[in-house]
């Protein structure tokens, strides 16, 4: 007669360990990461602003400046971002600066055509408002912070526009005097630094072909 083998006790504790500790490992590689979440969202919407400013390049003969109307992705934090990080991608029509709504100047998220391509900026709407796209306040939804490096910046304006090129430039464009100006190109490697406390995440966008990576 064939005597069948049980489990002990001990062996079938072992067993359950493992098998906690296997469940442990697979539930944190599941776990969200907020921060790339963050950095690879706001390279797309990098590259969405040059894909815009390629394809809609504000041209008009009539127009001598029609170059300060091109497409422009703007970080902010202010009031209407509850002080939080955020940006916004629009076409400044009037050439006053700021985004309007009003005006159809900021872009349509094209995910959700509900919605527009800003999370929250003073005296348009708020990050959590009807029609704001509330990823885009990177603050608010990831918990990160944005610092752009000097070579993305023009004095303290924190904006990055597009020639029908791609090329990337700096600065306000409404206060360009010129189609092109020198001080204005974005000449060398631009970096975006979004951090959540602990972790840093360096997105890079290349001079000359405005190509947008993460390093």
């Amino acid at each position: 007669m064939r005597i069948k083998k049980a489990f002990t006790m001990l062996e079938l504790v072992f067993v359950i360990v493992i098998i906690g500790i296997l469940s442990f490992v697979a539930a944190n590689s599941f776990q969200r990461n907020t921060l790339r979440e963050a950095a690879d969202q706001l390279v797309g919407h990098i590259r969405y602003t040059q894909h815009l400013a390629m394809m809609d390049d504000k041209f008009d003969s009539n127009d001598s400046t029609w170059y300060q109307k091109r497409w422009q992705i703007v970080f902010n934090s202010d009031a209407n971002t509850y002080n939080k990080d955020a940006y916004t991608i629009f076409s400044d029509g009037n050439k006053n600066a700021n985004p309007n709504l009003t005006l159809n100047e900021v872009a349509i998220n094209p995910l959700d055509p509900a919605k527009f391509l800003t999370g929250g900026y003073t005296g348009i709407i708020l990050s959590d408002g009807v029609g704001a796209t509330t990823e885009m306040n990177l603050g608010l939804n990831y918990g990160v912070t944005v610092v752009l490096s000097a070579t993305c910046k023009f004095g303290v304006s924190q904006r990055i526009s597009f020639d029908y090129l791609g090329r990337p430039l700096k600065g306000v464009p409404s206060g360009f005097g010129a189609l092109y100006q020198s001080n204005r190109l974005i000449n060398q490697q631009c970096q975006i630094t979004l951090s959540n406390g602990t972790d840093n995440i360096v997105i890079a966008i290349e001079p000359e072909t405005g190509y947008t990576h993460i390093l």
